[in-house]
């Protein structure tokens, strides 16, 4: 989506933080450790499914850029991986799904009432550790973003009728389901920093976060299976409404509103009529329209970063950005 020659990657995005960013998957270990057994073999898939650590960069990032240094940083990034992967643990289950990041879900390993609980689990030790701070500030801003999620997926749960799922709703879908907890990321780590820099970090996160879920979204018609981890019109397929169908369904002939609506009525949709709602979604613009939403979001995270002074952690938050509107996976 960008003109950048070289690509951003999370690597470049961690460098100014990857000291203490390594002992955040130690700290996630420790907080979530259990003697029992059944709770412990999950972890233990957990921890072979461990994601890229984007929300504990963020908010490691946020904290130095805001010129700030925080004792808790480790533990508080922690807490936020461990809350990404509740969610994670628990949409997999609501969606019935099988892979993620190319390995097999909790629910298709154990079961969907294991993942439901285990879920459950790791929020709890969540608030565990929060409580365990005994400071209200860093609970009151997670518990906030955690309430924001729940919404979320109940709003994703109205999201399968296209004639009536408008992109009003679908903002509101992304930014408590995603966006909200890349906020809350960016203002935990500027806790203890001046109250402009707070508020600047806390709306470059959910900007950010919403460009974010965006390309997820496009992502979902356009990417390669073998570089997402999951099948192609994944969401068409689960009968999931995202802004490339929203903004290519006015502008469609109506041979791809009926083949929308035949993909929409059948319970399980094949292949075939898959790729031809992406290739009509494609042909409507629809993909180009939610291309240029994410980076008008980018616009306005990039614009929220001039409160801070200049710095390395700066200049990272600013090409996470790039690495968001850019990402393939």
């Amino acid at each position: 989506m960008s003109s950048q020659l070289a690509p951003v990657t999370l690597g470049d995005l961690q460098r100014p933080v990857r000291a203490r960013l390594e002992r955040v998957p130690l700290e996630l270990q420790r907080i979530v450790a259990a003697d029992f057994g059944l709770i412990a073999e999950v972890n233990a898939h957990l921890f072979q499914m461990q994601g890229k650590l984007f929300r504990p960069t963020l908010l490691l990032l946020a904290e130095e850029a805001a010129g700030v240094r925080d004792v808790r940083s480790i533990t508080l990034a922690a807490v936020i991986e461990l809350i990404h992967l509740a969610t994670l643990v628990h949409d997999d289950s609501v969606d019935h799904s099988v892979l993620r990041r190319g390995m097999p879900t909790i629910n298709s390993l154990f079961s969907h009432q294991v993942s439901v609980i285990m879920g459950d689990y790791l929020y709890s030790r969540a608030v565990i550790e929060l409580v365990g701070l005994d400071d209200l500030e860093p609970l009151r801003v997670l518990s906030r973003v955690t309430n924001e999620m729940t919404v979320g997926e109940m709003r994703q749960l109205l999201a399968h009728e296209p004639l009536e799922f408008s992109e009003q709703s679908y903002d509101l879908l992304i930014q408590a389901k995603t966006a909200s907890l890349l906020s809350g990321a960016c203002e935990v780590g500027a806790l203890r920093a001046a109250p402009p820099a707070r508020r600047a970090l806390r709306r470059f996160g959910g900007a950010l976060g919403m460009a974010f879920q965006i390309v997820d979204d496009v992502l979902d018609y356009t990417g390669d299976p073998s570089v997402t981890g999951k099948p192609t019109g994944s969401d068409l397929r689960e009968h999931k409404v995202t802004l490339p169908l929203i903004a290519a369904l006015p502008r469609m002939d109506p041979a791809g509103r009926r083949q929308v609506d035949v993909l929409m009525a059948s319970a399980e949709p094949e292949d075939a009529l898959i790729e031809e709602v992406i290739a009509a979604v494609g042909e409507a613009g629809g993909l180009e329209y939610a291309r240029e939403r994410a980076l008008l979001l980018a616009q306005q995270a990039d614009a929220e970063l001039e409160v801070l002074p200049p710095s390395p952690a700066r200049d990272a938050l600013r090409a996470s950005i790039t690495y968001v509107v850019d990402r393939r996976r």
